[in-house]
């Protein structure tokens, strides 16, 4: 058997997917159930899906399963018989991606995990069997129309920024483990109300849910798939789309478009973009928002130290390191100050 890991460079990685022709769709799937043996269940996903050349990334845990993945059109129907060979896989849900072009991901990766969504909770108390009640498309219209329901987004603030549904309420924090508690006290006034919670593919909102009835709430409900899930009912059934901009994915693809409009702005000049790009200088990788006019004037970059340290010659970086230093003040690019290097991944 082959070593179970990747040994070849991202680099040539990436220059394969982008010659390669082979259709690909771009899926997403979770499920928590028990696992006993998460390496052992490891190892042996990724054996299978590197004979099916599958792409992507996969967590496993004692508590499931979360992936987002890249499978060949031609060997979709035995990925789908081989996830059947699992009992608490078979029939499974598989969120599409609503736009695709084959080149989501260029490698694959399966990592154990203590859960497949952090969340810092300890207390044994707490289980993710008991959630909010699943909402459909039609359903989530319907609620989300009452004057006495309030949407909740646990998404990033990045992934909210860029596209959300009608009204929803964002809990701006880094992490979902933060989110979690700031989320419950947000909503404490507003228990008697219907509280739905929606995120890109179901994973954390159905957590989350579990979370909130834990926490004493009992109107509870979340979007069955996430945003994915709902933007194919909507397509399929010629509903109403609810949701303004566009989806944020974490793959190479950055984002998907859901709504026609732009509802962000540029960091730099403040106009209308969308356009997540990580900073051009390699040892700031900054991810912003940038405009193509404001691409083109800074290179890329989400500043001009970052542009000007990125056109120095090698041997002028050579024993020092970069910083920002004290004049960079962009309120917008400093509240993005965190790396986000999807290569990492």
């Amino acid at each position: 058997m082959s070593e179970l890991r990747n040994l070849i460079s991202q680099a040539e990685l990436k220059e394969r997917l982008a010659a390669d022709p082979t259709p690909r769709q771009t899926i997403s799937f979770y499920k928590y159930h028990p696992v006993a043996d998460p390496k052992e269940f490891r190892d042996a996903l990724y054996t299978q899906f590197e004979k099916l050349g599958v792409l992507g990334r996969i967590y496993v845990a004692n508590e499931g399963i979360n992936a987002q993945l890249s499978v060949p059109t031609a060997n979709f129907e035995a990925f789908k018989t081989y996830l059947d060979s699992f009992e608490f896989l078979r029939g499974i849900r598989l969120n599409m991606a609503a736009e695709d072009d084959g080149k989501s991901f260029w490698v694959l990766n399966v990592k154990v995990r203590p859960k497949i969504v952090a969340d810092g909770i300890d207390d044994p108390e707490f289980s993710v069997e008991r959630v909010g009640q699943y909402l459909k498309a039609q359903e989530f219209n319907e609620l989300t129309s009452q004057p006495d329901t309030v949407v909740v987004d646990m998404r990033n603030y990045y992934e909210y920024e860029i596209g959300h549904f009608e009204g929803a309420l964002e809990v701006p924090s880094d992490t979902f483990r933060q989110q979690l508690p700031m989320a419950a006290e947000l909503l404490d006034e507003d228990k008697d109300k219907n509280i739905i919670m929606y995120c890109t593919g179901g994973i954390r909102c159905e957590k989350a849910s579990a979370y909130l009835m834990y926490r004493g709430f009992e109107k509870v409900y979340h979007l069955e798939g996430g945003i994915l899930e709902y933007v194919r009912q909507v397509r399929e059934q010629n509903l109403e789309n609810k949701f303004k901009g566009k989806n944020f994915v974490f793959d190479g693809r950055r984002s998907e478009r859901i709504g026609d409009e732009i509802i962000s702005h540029c960091h730099q000049c403040g106009e209308l973009s969308d356009t997540h790009r990580n900073c051009a200088n390699t040892d700031c990788h900054l991810l912003f928002l940038q405009c193509d006019k404001c691409m083109a004037e800074f290179e890329g970059c989400c500043c001009v130290e970052c542009r000007d340290w990125k056109n120095l010659p090698a041997e002028e970086k050579e024993g020092r390191v970069f910083s920002h230093g004290e004049e960079f003040s962009h309120s917008q690019v400093r509240r993005h100050a965190r790396f986000f290097d999807i290569k990492s991944e």
